[in-house]
This record gives C-alpha cells, structure tokens and sequence, in this order.
C-alpha cells in the first residue's frame, strides 16, 4: 500500500479543489487507524463539539481522533455490538451509537474535571447500553437474529430537540425520558407494509421529515399531520450484464439554496419543493457505475457524491470526479471538518483524507 508522507489541509473552493497548505511537515506520516482485511466498512463519522473526529466501522468498532492519535473502542468498553451503523452528537453533547445490535451512549460530562485522554482510554468501559422497547405485536420475521437485534440504521435530532431513532423494528421518538414508537402504519397514507423498512431520516429547514428505505417506492414526507408520498423516476442500473430498476431513495441533505438531495443504487435526486430532476450517468453524472451512498453539502456550497465509483464534486453546474489514490474507491461517509478538510470512509475500512486532488492515506493493514 502507498502511503503518502505528508499531512495537508483542504481549503475546498468554489472549482471543487483549492491549494494545499505548505507549512506542515512532509517527513511526518499521518497516525493510522487499523483496516479490516475483510469486507468492513467506514460507514459513518462526526465531529464533535470539543474537535474530536468519530468513525464507526462496520467490524471493528468505533475510533476517536484526537487530531494526534486514535483510540478504538469496542465491545470491551461497553458497546453492544463492534458493528456501528450510525452515529450523533445531540444539543447537549451526547453522542448516540447505533449498532446492529441497539443504541449505546457516550457522556462526556460524566468525565467533567477528569482528564480526557484518561478517561477515554481503551480499557475503559465508557458507554451505556440503551434499551429501546420493543413494540408489541411485531409482524413475523424469519430471521430472530435481526428481530432480537433492535439494529439502529439511522439517528437524527429534530429542531424540537426530540431524537428520532430509525431501527429495523420501526421508527421511535425518544424525548428523554421515553421512547415511543412513530406509529406510521396508523397515520394517513400509511406506507408501512410488514416487510418494510425506513433505513434513513432528514428534517429540512421547514420541519418536515423525510424517510426512505430500499423496499419502499419513492419517498415519504410527514409534515407532522399526514405522510405524503412522492413516487420517483425509474433508475437503471447494469450490474452483471443485468439492468436492475431502482425507484426508492434515501434522503441525504438539504443545499443552501434549499433543494433536498435523495440516492440510491443507480444515482440522484434533486427535489426543487415541486419536481424530482434525476442525476445518473446517463443525465451526465460522470465517474460511477450508478450507485451513489453518500452527499454532503460543504461550506462552499459545493456538493459532494460519494458511491462506488469514488468522490465527484457538483458546483452547481458541472461534475469533478475523484478517486486516483483510494484503494477501494467505494465510498460509503463524507465529512468536512470544522477547518474544512474532507474525511472519506470506504469500504475494507479505508480512511482517507482528500487535500482537493489526491487521497492520504489513513489506514493500514492489520497486523
């Protein structure tokens, strides 16, 4: 694997790139966080308040970067599960881990006057167990691994400040005291089947919550009265010489401008507040098979797509494709720094920092 040996700091502009600043030393290598040499993925990260980096691995756990070194966290330190699905950090600085085995929380306040470095180190047993009820009278499921499970895919904290949980049991409301469960099969234009599922949750800027899940079709929209579904554009993508449709999506962002941006295996959506205007490689998105995981809107307003063709930047008018210097190029979390440096997570628990034109490298095989 080719490390490179210098550490650089993005300074993300307008044309999707920016100049890498010069005065950090080149003869030191970047702090490496361990990679799977299975399947693993990074599939989720956050910047928390005092500065510090989280990435969630799909098999080895939680990591925390201090901007120094990381420190990894597993089931030995009070997770439930070494596979992390999601991860927030809620208005009074707790952050809530999402595993395929419940929800987990970490309280920095109970380390208050105590050293953080300390406090946090990898003997420690520093996260609580959270038990989300189980709602009664579940439909059948074949599978009781995943029905014993409560696996979290997603967590959101609402302008309310009520935190929204999306499980593979359903959708809950927690307003810290209580978990209820979001009752959509009772609410109009019920969407909910037995076998459907939510998998990911977005408020925008008017308090409307989406949702969005790969055996639904199209989108779902609860303006806090009624859900309203929006059918979507058929997607085709090739796979193994066969075209497969996809009409569902995940929401992911909401721009400056105020468009609502949605995903799926064979693209993206761009919702104005009245029509859906599909983005795929036949509509000029270039760089990707089709799938596309991730996007996130960065301070610039520039636009960031992430999927298993690497990263491509949308500038409000033309695409930019990355992924020279990725290992993997399948790309499943973006997050821009509070600096402004870009953090990409991949699949075989790849890290990467991108300094506007070439990938450093962060992880490192498992010894």
């Amino acid at each position: 694997m080719q490390v490179f040996i210098f550490l650089a700091i993005l300074l993300l502009g307008t044309a999707c790139n920016g100049p890498v600043k010069k005065d950090v030393p080149k003869e030191k290598e970047p702090p490496k966080l361990i990679k799977n040499l299975g399947n693993g993925n990074v599939q989720c990260s956050l910047q928390d308040k005092s500065g510090n980096l989280w990435f969630g691995t799909s098999d080895n756990g939680l990591y925390k970067y201090d901007g120094k070194s990381f420190s990894q966290f597993l089931v030995a330190n009070g997770l439930n599960s070494n596979h992390v699905s999601c991860i927030l950090e809620d208005k009074d600085g707790k952050i809530w881990i999402g595993t395929d085995a419940g929800l987990c929380l970490y309280d920095p306040s109970a380390h208050v006057g105590s050293d953080q470095h300390k406090s946090l180190r990898t003997e420690d047993k520093i996260f609580t167990k959270i038990e989300i009820p189980l709602p009664k009278n579940l439909p059948p499921n074949k599978n009781e691994y995943y029905r014993n499970s409560h696996w979290v895919y997603s967590i959101m904290q609402a302008k309310s400040g009520k935190l929204w949980f999306v499980t593979i049991d359903g959708v809950y409301n927690y307003d810290g005291k209580f978990f209820t469960p979001f009752a959509i099969n009772e609410a109009a234009n019920s969407f909910l089947g037995s076998n459907d599922k939510v998998e990911r949750i977005l408020e925008d800027k008017a308090g409307n919550i989406w949702f969005g899940g790969r055996t639904n079709e199209g989108v779902f929209r609860y303006d806090g009265k009624s859900i309203t579904n929006f059918k979507l554009k058929e997607l085709t993508l090739q796979f193994d010489s066969k075209r497969v449709i996809h009409s569902w999506a995940w929401p992911q962002c909401q721009d400056k401008n105020g468009n609502i941006w949605f995903s799926n295996w064979a693209g993206a959506y761009r919702y104005d507040g009245k029509t859906f205007t599909s983005f795929t490689k036949t509509d000029g998105f270039p760089g990707y098979n089709g799938l596309v995981t991730k996007i996130i809107e960065d301070k610039n307003g520039n636009l960031w797509f992430g999927g298993d063709g690497g990263l491509s930047c949308y500038n409000g008018k033309s695409f930019t494709c990355f992924k020279d210097g990725l290992i993997n190029p399948w790309i499943w979390t973006i997050l821009e720094d509070k600096t402004g440096n870009l953090w990409v997570g991949t699949r075989e628990t790849g890290l990467y920092l991108f300094d506007g034109k070439i990938f450093i490298d962060y992880s490192e095989d498992k010894q």
